[in-house]
């Protein structure tokens, strides 16, 4: 909690003055020094000023439960006290959100939507690659010719950009899959 209010006070552009004076100003008064302690692990967070926080800093209680460091090194347990050691942060805000339990068959069930997902996403990445490989190829003799012209260059960034993207949606399919492995097998 400390580092996502931290990290979404920041990203609202809110010194720990303001957001106290929001707070106040919504009836929920929490001074500059105790939100201060509350980004240091000095002081727990209540599930009051949870809802409050969240709110005026545009978020959910969700999202600032379910934050995770991006610095944060590798958990060797669970992400929360109690939860399975394997949950991770998509599927602990599915959680929060009500959009998913945490027993075994509604796990794997999540996990294969989350799967088909990510499918569609990487036929549409290869698709839309495909189109600009297609475009480059029509282009043929004009492309080497005019390799400097921003057409031709957009359309080799646009196919750079595309490579990255499915590129991405198979690894994250690949450890998505992994992952549905894992609970199917009861691992």
């Amino acid at each position: 909690m400390s580092d996502a209010i931290t990290h979404y006070r920041q990203l609202r552009e809110l010194t720990i003055n303001e957001l106290a004076y929001v707070l106040l100003m919504l009836d929920h008064p929490i001074s500059a020094d105790a939100l201060a302690e509350m980004e240091r692990c000095a002081r727990p967070v209540t599930v009051d000023d949870l809802v409050a926080i969240a709110y005026v800093l545009d978020t959910t209680p969700a999202v600032l439960l379910s934050h995770i460091p991006i610095d944060m090194p590798e958990s060797e347990g669970p992400l929360a006290t109690g939860l399975p050691s394997d949950v991770d942060q998509a599927e602990l805000r599915a959680w929060l959100e009500g959009k998913t339990a945490l027993d075994r068959e509604s796990r794997v069930s999540w996990w294969n939507e989350r799967a088909g997902h990510l499918r569609v996403r990487s036929a549409h990445h290869e698709e839309q690659l495909q189109g600009a490989y297609a475009e480059l190829r029509d282009l043929g003799d004009l492309a080497v010719q005019e390799a400097d012209a921003l057409p031709v260059q957009r359309l080799r960034w646009r196919i750079q950009d595309g490579e990255y993207a499915l590129n991405q949606s198979e690894i994250a399919l690949a450890l998505t899959e992994h992952r549905l492995d894992s609970l199917r097998n009861g691992a």
